[in-house]
């Protein structure tokens, strides 16, 4: 049963219900759009019965100097007006009036001061307490969602601030770096910079520190193309974080798609702070350096209908997010609610916050996280067509921009690796478990007599993974390929830690991931023994010199060029403290791994023969007899039956470069725990070869002579380059 009850309202606030005068048939543009003389104003709340815009002036955390103008006209679900006299730094929300109805998902509540989908700009947090939710709770935050609250929430909210798009751009341009050219520096805006000594303290750990001289001297040192930052749009922290003395650090928690995070800034104002990330772009930009932005248009920051009333919830539940046939949450993204990109005004939102932060801020692509969740269609089956896929392929903006997608979510059949259409590019989990199986899981298993997984599945990811991706006119660079990310272990950690240790988050090491695919080498985290360490070192590096080696797009997770360490914790999602930090004074074999990291770059951009747009079929390509890319043993004879051995740890890839005018490069892998004596292969028109890398040295070395086709010794748990010395 629906039932609506008001709190007393000031009379200096009271509400009108004028009749809806004559106005426009179609609506303004959502949110606030400066017009000559003020603003015109427009939110989408469908099943509203009445919609107040609600100034407030700068300073006010009370909600002392509210004042509420009723937007009378309305189409199609949109309330909209014109405001005489508002312009840029004025701080609004919204407040609605409608059916309370819980069990067919309308949950409006006038004493709720909600935020605009469309805002640029959000000023102040969260003070989070009974105020907030919709529903009456108690002191601990929980109640029954069916009980309608009637505390304002006026004081416990942020303002949404108005701001101007005008910024000096000068001549900025995206560097349009090709895909096949791309290495990818997955990092968060803290977390880089917020103890790196050459950036001034009261930058550090912002969009201005980001974009710092030396911020940007050490990612063009290391040869990255593009920074893909975790989220940026504002967030909150979640409430039982709160009740922990937690915070959420990574930002997967919207409450605006549209206004930068103002925490990131080192300007305090919310116009600075919008300017300040556009500074960081374009500074960014000037070096050659794309930004890519982590989006989560999946979920909110309200979770489920136990959660907060902030602004989607109260604007139309019904119409912002996926309810069943209860009223309650569909969540396929393990945060409570699931946004209904189904509905055409919330895609459409989503849609105009991609072009927004492509045409106002000028970045360079997104990474969609949960992406499967975007594209559920109407019986929750995910659709490759769904209509917000079709629109980001389509839309004149969006699809020459980088897209990726994280390429599943948690809910039924949510598992779609090379699945998604092009241009999307994906985020390869294949790649990651058959990389750490082969160098870690499978290093433990022989140490202990037992098989391992043969190279299969390691031949078939340096390839580019075409079994994922060889559909649909799809090249390697559909596949991002990656070690470890900003979720799970780090790098360094795989090769320390077998099992998470994630005490810090207050959740009893329930959270996280246990299938990690790590090896510690015998010894559970930090260790003085020097086998121990050496073998990590070489672990690190064969992971590392793999990725880099191998056909697909890199991602580098920020800190493991030097091997950063999370102390075993594979969930810091709620560390904003040096857990997460990065720490810059590196020890001698932290320097090497950055020289290591820094060559393998090198040698990705002076050989294109590693950086296939199309792929490499084992085809014919000369009349003398050479194939695109060939595969050996370690006898230097073609591979044939020894695919499918499980006992097979040897491997050589050649890929031939010559065809084209290019240095074909030779791949080799030693994945036994023995040195062994490999042949390198005799190939029409190579003549020799020169080693351009080893994962057994500690450093880069420099070689200046050449070996001719036959046999080399090659170290034990080891992985090799080499370049055609004579293309022809």
């Amino acid at each position: 049963m629906s039932t609506r009850s008001h709190a007393a309202t000031p009379a200096s606030q009271a509400f009108t219900t004028a009749p809806l005068p004559l106005g426009r048939d179609l609506p303004p543009d959502p949110g606030v759009t400066l017009v000559r003389g003020g603003a015109d104003v427009c939110v989408y709340a469908g099943h509203a019965e009445a919609v107040w815009l609600c100034l407030f002036e700068e300073g006010d955390d009370s909600g002392a100097t509210e004042r509420r103008i009723p937007l009378e006209e309305r189409a199609f679900g949109w309330w909209f007006g014109f405001v005489p006299g508002m312009g840029d730094g004025q701080r609004y929300a919204y407040r609605v009036d409608g059916p309370w109805d819980p069990a067919n998902g309308l949950r409006h509540n006038v004493d709720k001061l909600l935020l605009d989908p469309y805002a640029k700009a959000i000023e102040g947090s969260i003070a989070w307490g009974p105020e907030v939710y919709g529903h009456e709770v108690d002191d601990e935050w929980a109640g029954d969602p069916d009980v309608r609250s009637t505390l304002d929430s006026a004081a416990a909210m942020p303002r949404c601030v108005v701001v101007h798009d005008d910024f000096d751009w000068e001549d900025d341009a995206p560097p349009l770096v090709s895909r096949s050219d791309s290495v990818i520096y997955e990092t968060h805006v803290v977390n880089l910079t917020k103890e790196r000594p050459g950036v001034p303290e009261h930058l550090r750990g912002t969009y201005a520190g980001l974009a710092h001289p030396d911020t940007i001297a050490h990612l063009k040192g290391l040869g990255v193309s593009a920074v893909e930052l975790l989220p940026v749009h504002s967030f909150t922290s979640e409430p039982h974080l709160l009740q922990r003395g937690l915070t959420n650090h990574w930002g997967y928690n919207t409450v605006g798609f549209f206004a930068p995070h103002a925490r990131y800034a080192a300007a305090r104002d919310p116009q600075g702070a919008l300017d300040e990330f556009k500074g960081m772009v374009k500074l960014l930009h000037r070096e050659g350096i794309e930004v890519i932005l982590d989006v989560v248009y999946n979920h909110t920051a309200e979770q489920s209908r136990e959660g907060a009333t902030l602004s989607f919830r109260g604007l139309d539940n019904r119409a912002y997010y996926r309810l069943d046939e209860r009223g309650e949450d569909i969540d396929v993204t393990g945060c409570g609610n699931t946004l209904d990109l189904r509905h055409p005004i919330v895609c459409r939102m989503a849609l105009d916050s991609l072009r927004y932060w492509v045409t106002e801020c000028h970045v360079d692509g997104f990474r969609f996280d949960l992406a499967v969740a975007l594209g559920r269609g109407r019986g929750d089956e995910y659709d490759p067509d769904h209509p917000f896929l079709v629109a980001a392929r389509t839309d004149p903006v969006l699809s020459r921009v980088k897209l990726i997608a994280e390429p599943w979510d948690v809910g039924m059949h949510g598992w779609r690796t090379g699945q998604f259409p092009p241009p999307f590019s994906e985020w390869n989990d294949r790649y990651r478990d058959g990389l750490r199986t082969f160098w870690l899981a499978d290093s433990r298993a022989q140490l202990h007599g037992e098989l391992g997984h043969g190279v299969q599945e390691l031949g078939t990811r340096l390839a580019g993974s075409r079994d994922l991706f060889g559909t649909h006119d799809r090249g390697p660079t559909a596949s991002i390929n990656y070690l470890a990310a900003h979720d799970g272990f780090t790098l360094a950690d795989t090769t320390a830690y077998d099992v998470k240790h994630n005490l810090a988050n207050g959740e009893d090491n329930r959270d996280g991931s246990d299938g990690n695919r790590s090896f510690n080498h015998g010894i559970e985290g930090p260790t003085d023994d020097p086998v121990i360490l050496a073998a990590r070192r070489r672990s690190i590096r064969n992971l590392m010199g793999s990725m880099l080696l191998s056909a697909g797009i890199p991602m580098i997770n920020a800190g493991d060029e030097f091997g950063r360490s999370q102390g075993g914790n594979n969930n810091p999602y709620c560390q904003d403290n040096p857990i997460s930090w990065f720490h810059w004074d590196l020890e001698p074999w932290q320097e090497d791994l950055l020289a290591t990291t820094t060559h393998l770059l090198r040698l990705r951009r002076e050989h294109p023969a590693l950086r296939q747009r199309t792929w490499a079929l084992g085809r014919q390509v000369n009349e003398d007899g050479s194939m695109d890319m060939a595969w050996f043993d370690a006898s230097g004879s073609p591979m044939d039956g020894a695919w499918h051995d499980p006992a097979t740890r040897i491997l050589q890839m050649l890929v031939n470069g010559a065809y084209v005018g290019q240095r074909s490069v030779l791949v080799v892998v030693n994945g036994s725990l023995d040195d062994v004596e490999v042949t390198l292969p005799t190939v029409p028109g190579l003549t020799a070869y020169r080693l351009l890398w080893d994962s057994a040295w500690e450093r880069p070395q420099e070689v200046d002579s050449d070996v001719e086709p036959g046999a080399v010794s090659v170290d034990a748990m080891s992985i090799r380059a080499y370049a055609a010395s004579d293309p022809t």
